[in-house]
């Protein structure tokens, strides 16, 4: 009955989803709510750059239908540490949702998107979840609330800045979030914590078709969106919480209830990606919110590749930590030290191995062909 009900919520918040992207569709071109065109941007036509808003009605709206009914029938026990987490959770998600569309629709200063997200963060400490462990690496283990909670706040904030940083080509951070609450989900199955379960397929549900359409759509078929910063931060808020979930556990047991680098094995390519951005504009003394062209998806088209063949091989690199991770702890060791270097270590090979077949002529992405290619593909 449990997986059932997870099937159902799953089908449910496609349906759904899938629905609310179309009056989204209609909505955006009654209301001219287009993404600009410019240097930066490989796409052509008049695309829709709300299809965020789809995301958070659906996820909460099916989650609390899905939990009430369940209790009611008692096939579920609903933790009160749980829900309380989840209750907050929503409420970060909301203030994400609601800075995201006002950012959408008409920009905010990025002062103000940073204490938005740092507020919605630091809400997930509040509700009792936070690092209390480092399972090992680099020798450390147990961590007093007072690093583990400023700790905690840092890292959603990064990783919700690294989902929105690498939302550059079409389906990359709605695949990368598919392919984590898959993870995520699955693993939080293995431990019997049924609310992250349903979350983690809900959330995989309402993204299915949007990244069909961010994909497969055709621009001039108008059956192409975008999700916008309304989209990409609360996905990133959704996929830090669920690592946290499965990773903290009970804070009363003072001992991780997952492996660390397995669970953040599912972000470590738009982390990675963005501390390395992040570090290349410090050292060149570039301001670190001015947009660029050096993240990996960019690397990759200057190699000539397509976008759907960029975003197939970030996809494929990400499912190659995640598989390598479980690997190494399962039948290796559990040195969560060596497994990190050994992370790093791929990710740098990666980029290097990248750099040494970047053609030397090319210095910004291959703006023309890109376009030229989405007007054969129309």
């Amino acid at each position: 009955m449990k997986l059932l009900s997870v099937f159902i919520a799953f089908m449910l918040a496609f349906f759904i989803g899938n629905r609310i992207l179309m009056k989204l569709y209609v909505f955006s071109f009654r209301r001219r709510l287009f993404d600009p065109v410019d240097d930066r941007k490989l796409h052509l036509g008049l695309i829709p750059r709300i299809g965020g808003m789809a995301f958070l009605p659906t996820q909460c709206a099916i989650f609390l239908l899905v939990i009430i009914v369940l209790r009611s029938l008692h096939i579920i026990y609903v933790d009160y540490v749980m829900l309380v987490r989840f209750l907050m959770l929503i409420m970060g998600l909301g203030l994400l949702f609601v800075t995201g569309i006002v950012d959408d629709l008409m920009s905010i200063y990025y002062k103000w998107k940073f204490a938005a997200q740092f507020v919605a963060a630091a809400l997930i400490p509040f509700s009792g979840l936070w690092i209390i462990h480092l399972d090992g690496v680099l020798g450390i283990y147990l961590i007093p609330a007072w690093i583990g909670i400023p700790l905690t706040i840092l890292i959603i904030v990064l990783i919700i800045n690294a989902f929105n940083f690498i939302d550059g080509i079409d389906g990359l951070c709605s695949g990368l979030t598919i392919m984590a609450c898959t993870v995520l989900g699955t693993l939080s199955f293995r431990h019997d914590s049924w609310l992250p379960v349903i979350f983690s397929f809900i959330t995989v549900g309402t993204l299915s078709p949007f990244f069909y359409y961010n994909v497969y759509g055709k621009t001039k078929r108008k059956r192409r969106i975008f999700m916008g910063d309304t989209g990409s931060t609360t996905l990133g808020l959704t996929v830090s919480f669920l690592v946290l979930s499965y990773t903290v556990g009970d804070p009363s047991e003072l001992q991780p209830s997952g492996n660390l680098l397995v669970a953040f094995s599912v972000v470590l390519v738009p982390l990675l990606d963005v501390l390395r951005v992040v570090l290349l504009r410090l050292i060149k003394r570039k301001p670190l919110f001015l947009p660029d062209n050096n993240h990996i998806h960019h690397h990759l088209l200057r190699l000539g590749f397509s976008k759907q063949t960029v975003l197939y091989i970030i996809l494929l690199i990400a499912l190659g930590f995640v598989v390598f991770n479980m690997w190494f702890v399962k039948f290796v060791a559990n040195d969560q030290t060596i497994l990190l270097l050994l992370d790093i270590t791929f990710w740098f090979a990666v980029i290097w191995l990248i750099g040494v077949f970047k053609p030397k002529q090319l210095k910004v992405a291959p703006q023309e062909s890109i376009e030229q290619t989405e007007q054969n593909e129309d």
